[in-house]
């Protein structure tokens, strides 16, 4: 489940403000859970879990992700930083063209993950976690040894993300691209309900397929009154981060903060593949020297073979009761109807059919390594 991030108060002083994405009065007016999470008041629910990740698996559900962080990098050297902060290879990259990638710190660790948007040949937009924001911004600022022109939009950029096999059906009445003929990890910028310069992206969270629009967060009640509209025949519902954790951990998605963070490396989380030794990038020998000589632990999902859910931070045992890891992420599946997690165990436990047990109020309950993603017909 979501882990919400209480916000630390401590003085008045040094309380940080929590802010509100464009959306907020809707949110409000439909009744949905608002509650803080990175930095930001967020609808967490609205209908309940369970029937906001079956319309997203479904039909079409709308997530206000507003809180993430977009940064735009211009001039000839914007792909000189991109190429030393992130692991994947943006050179292979052509406008319209997205990518995940993430950057490695100099630890050994993961500073955030994120999307590399190509704009055009000396702009690119990097999407990252709300969370991260200041944090990415710093790290940018600090590897930046070019003068690279930077703009952080994200305070005044909204973002919706369309989810579900209804998605293109519902926004294809809002627009004259063809988005039935997008692929995946591809977007274009064009009108949107009569809004003009809207990024329209095939990217998401959820696995089900769909869209993610950015677009001035001036035209937010507009667009998301006009999405809603064009999506009344598909029985649009509007979705809360509670589901999109539900809905990325069927995936086997990673959530920065869960499942990798500032101590776990690439290889360790399993994003070998987004890792490109065919260039220079920060931290590359020691990551480069993980992937030949392996690693001691790595991350791997599992399901619950006893009665139970598994939970962040539950610890995952051996039969004898010994400690051998840590839950990062967990849940009752509500499209498999079964109890699914990740975590991290060492690398003997690593292969599939492995038989581990997690600590559930003070009882092991017996659960075994499966391939990711744990749902294989979306």
């Amino acid at each position: 489940m979501l882990r919400l991030q209480p916000e630390k108060h401590t003085t008045m002083e040094t309380t940080p403000a929590v802010k509100r994405t464009p959306f907020y009065s809707i949110h409000e007016q439909l009744g949905a859970k608002i509650l803080p999470f990175a930095g930001y008041e967020m609808p967490i629910t609205y209908a309940g879990v369970i029937a906001e990740h079956e319309c997203v698996r479904n039909a079409v559900g709308v997530f206000d992700v507003s809180h993430m962080g977009e940064f735009i990098l211009r001039g000839e050297h914007a792909l000189d930083l991109i190429q030393l902060v992130t692991s994947n290879d943006a050179t292979k990259l052509v406008d319209g063209k997205v990518q995940y990638s993430c950057f490695p710190n100099d630890r050994g660790g993961i500073v955030d993950d994120l999307l590399v948007y190509r704009i055009k040949e000396d702009q690119y937009m990097l999407v990252v976690n709300a969370s991260n924001m200041e944090k990415d911004w710093n790290w940018l600022k600090k590897q930046d040894r070019w003068g690279v022109d930077m703009e952080d939009i994200s305070d005044r950029t909204a973002l919706l993300a369309v989810q579900g096999p209804k998605a293109a059906a519902t926004l294809q009445k809002l627009t004259d691209l063809d988005l039935s003929a997008m692929e995946y990890y591809t977007f274009a910028k064009g009108t949107l309900a009569g809004f003009s310069n809207v990024l329209i992206s095939a990217t998401g969270y959820t696995g089900a397929g769909g869209f993610e629009i950015y677009f001035d967060e001036k035209n937010a009640e507009e667009i998301w009154n006009a999405v809603f509209e064009a999506g009344a025949e598909f029985d649009i519902q509007p979705v809360g981060l509670a589901c999109r954790d539900t809905l990325r951990l069927e995936m086997g998605f990673c959530l920065y903060g869960n499942d990798i963070n500032d101590s776990t490396s690439p290889i360790e989380a399993g994003l070998g593949w987004i890792t490109k030794f065919t260039k220079e990038f920060i931290n590359r020998s020691e990551i480069e020297h993980q992937k030949q000589v392996g690693v001691q632990k790595k991350l791997v999902g599992f399901e619950l073979i006893d009665k139970g859910v598994p939970r962040h931070d539950y610890e995952i045992c051996s039969d004898s009761g010994d400690v051998i890891g840590i839950v990062t992420s967990g849940t009752m599946s509500p499209s498999l109807k079964k109890p699914i997690g990740m975590g991290y165990v060492p690398t003997s436990y690593a292969p599939i059919g492995s038989v581990i047990y997690i600590r559930v109020r003070e009882k092991l309950l017996k659960a075994k390594v499966v391939k990711m993603p744990f749902l294989t017909n979306q």
